[in-house]
């Protein structure tokens, strides 16, 4: 993902040269500290005489390269912010571009949950990557490599304390990251088992609470929780033991410093101010590599998340986009031929087989059939929601296959049982079938979808606001918003998967007698389980175990379908 980085290069390159000149100031100070002690107030070259001038001119040069620092500092931090936010924003943004091209079946593979998570947190912990790298680890590296080199031009004696406290920070920090990094991996995987329960109870309220399943629900989500907080623990307690072992080996680190020094200011070697400004080094050093630990979790679990994040934009959708974009001479046929489908993971085994079938333009088709017959699955090859596993679907005498998605989607407009309502006006909501309409038309074809009567009544009218999941409709109301909206399409085709199962016998005839008037150009085909529903249609196609069984109008198949006379008793015949 290091392409990301290249529009921000220059913000890339300035961090680390701002922290660049913030630890030269660091470095600088024990240095001017030592001259304040050995000659300020010691007077080692004066006879034992301090020099109060010495120490003011000094302490302001102090000051002025600390505020020097800090601006260096602030700056690093600008920059990388900068850097690391519009990475994370474009990955972010490409993320979830790649998320709405996946087919459904990609979708389900990665499940919600995991997907939001990566979008989200896995996303978030890689922009704390980039910034630990471009500042952190750079401020942490120049204060362990200058500390050293600081510390060897006070007195090579020094070196020692450091070659020895090295080594054992250094298999220190091995150890532990290397016990840690898997922990990261299996972190996330259960962050994502937190928001699949949490989205799932979100968006299925109202079904927990009519089965007042609260405390069940209460009682997945703490075990998904508790999963997340033990592995979280497990991390956290696995560095709580490091602490005090590097904070151990720091200590005496600086003790064997002042050792040593005292040794060397006994035969004259170095200077008290050395000393001080050795212990200052060493402790520069030592928490160099402390924090060093802190950046190596940030890493190890960036790139934990980074490998998540490449899964989904390395993951190329499997339906793959055709070339043709033209306008057909043909406006909405629709022609299965020989068509087999299956769903992955299910053993090859057939939703649809060997299906065959021409819907004419203009012609009304009704679809029925038993639950799980293939209906549905069936609709979703017209728009590519899925390929077909073997024959052809074609839409105006041309294979989906060979069009855009985008050109072929066009074509088609969907009502789906479950009315997808967002949380925005109803106005919005509608508008979402063309954007560019204006009030008359959203009004008409509210009003052949018989939604306009209950949308006046409201008081705010088209304006009124929806809740999140459409919940301050009703069932048909939020099924008459999205047949409004499917209609204000305008496309070729126009598909309800038992969109008008939440309407009343009356209210269903009402709007396929406005369809029928209001758009006789438009094909459309009716998935439903009432044959009330089909009675009327040009044809209705009858589904068994995703074969057709029989084809024709209402007489036409009380006359010759024993399972349409069979569904047509157990529903009408009194």
């Amino acid at each position: 993902m290091g392409r990301y980085l290249k529009k921000y290069w220059l913000f890339f390159i300035l961090a680390p040269l701002f922290m660049l000149g913030e630890v030269s100031m660091d470095l600088l100070q024990p240095r001017l500290m030592a001259d304040i002690v050995d000659e300020g107030v010691l007077g080692l070259s004066s006879g034992g005489v301090g020099d109060m001038g010495l120490v003011i001119h000094t302490g302001l040069r102090m000051i002025g390269l600390v505020l020097f620092g800090c601006f260096c500092g602030v700056m690093s931090g600008v920059f990388a912010n900068l850097c690391s936010q519009n990475y994370g924003n474009d990955i972010r943004k490409d993320a979830f571009r790649k998320v709405m091209s996946f087919s459904f079946e990609q979708t389900d593979r990665f499940s919600t949950g995991s997907l939001i998570t990566r979008v989200t947190n896995d996303i978030t912990q890689v922009q704390n990557l980039v910034s630990q790298c471009i500042r952190g680890f750079v401020r942490t590296f120049l204060l362990f490599a200058g500390g050293i080199l600081c510390m060897l031009t006070l007195d090579l004696s020094f070196g020692v304390v450091v070659a020895c406290a090295l080594p054992l920070i250094i298999v220190c920090v091995a150890f532990f990251i290397a016990k840690a990094n898997p922990m990261f991996t299996i972190l996330q995987d259960k962050l994502d088992g937190v928001n699949n329960v949490m989205q799932e109870n979100v968006s299925g309220t109202r079904v927990v609470k009519a089965y007042v399943k609260e405390e069940y629900e209460k009682k997945r989500f703490g075990a998904a929780n508790g999963e997340l907080v033990g592995t979280q623990l497990d991390v956290l307690l696995l560095f709580s033991y490091m602490t005090p072992i590097m904070n151990i080996i720091l200590n005496v680190s600086v003790v064997a410093v002042i050792k040593v020094g005292a040794i060397e200011v006994g035969v004259g070697n170095v200077s008290p101010g050395d000393v001080m400004a050795a212990i200052t080094y060493i402790s520069q050093i030592l928490n160099a590599v402390m924090r060093m630990t802190m950046i190596f979790q940030t890493v190890s679990r960036g790139a934990a998340s980074g490998r998540r994040i490449k899964e989904v934009l390395a993951c190329e959708p499997s339906i793959a986009d055709g070339n043709y974009m033209g306008e057909t001479t043909i406006k909405g046929k629709v022609e299965f031929k020989d068509v087999s489908f299956s769903y992955s993971g299910m053993g090859g085994e057939k939703v649809i087989e060997h299906f065959s079938l021409t819907i004419e333009p203009g012609e009304t088709l009704g679809i029925l059939g038993a639950t799980g017959c293939g209906k549905s699955t069936l609709v979703n090859l017209i728009p590519r929601f899925y390929d077909v596993t073997d024959g052809q679907v074609l839409v105006d005498d041309v294979d989906v296959k060979e069009y855009t998605l985008s050109a072929l989607r066009r074509k088609v407009a969907m009502a789906l049982q479950k009315s997808e309502i967002f949380s925005t006006t109803i106005r919005e909501n509608i508008a979402w079938g063309d954007p560019q309409a204006d009030e008359d038309r959203i009004r008409h074809v509210a009003d052949v979808a018989q939604a306009l009567e209950f949308i006046e009544g409201k008081e705010e009218g088209l304006d009124m606001q929806v809740a999140q999941g459409g919940h301050s409709l009703s069932g048909g109301q939020k099924q008459r918003v999205a047949i409004s909206r499917a209609i204000l399409k305008n496309a070729e085709i126009l598909i309800f998967d038992d969109t008008t199962s939440a309407l009343d016998l009356k209210t269903e005839a009402k709007l396929y007698k406005a369809l029928k008037k209001e758009y006789p150009h438009m094909t459309k085909i009716i998935i439903a389980q009432r044959i009330a529903s089909v009675k009327d249609a040009d044809r209705i196609a009858v589904i068994e175990n995703g074969c057709l069984a029989a084809l024709g109008n209402h007489e036409e198949l009380i006359e010759n379908s024993e399972i349409y006379r069979d569904i047509y008793d157990s529903q009408l015949k009194k």
